[in-house]
């Protein structure tokens, strides 16, 4: 079991993991990046992927979402 630290300068914790996901999330990051960049950057990425989602389907729903494809 891996454990990853995060947190700013001020506090930090630490996340139990395997060694296999920490390696995984390592591979997420640029040179200089810490574990803490990776995730944000990470979650920030899923939270967009998710508002966007949501915004899709309320047009979807309102029947104004017209895809690039169907525009072809």
């Amino acid at each position: 079991m891996t454990h990853i630290v995060h947190g700013s300068s001020k506090s930090k914790t630490t996340i139990p993991t395997t060694t296999d996901i920490r390696d995984r999330l390592k591979s997420y990051g640029s040179k200089g990046e810490t574990y803490s960049d990776i995730l944000a950057r990470l979650m920030d990425t899923a939270d967009y992927d998710l508002f966007m989602g949501r915004m899709y389907a309320r047009l979807d729903e309102k029947d104004q979402f017209v895809s690039l494809d169907e525009l072809e």
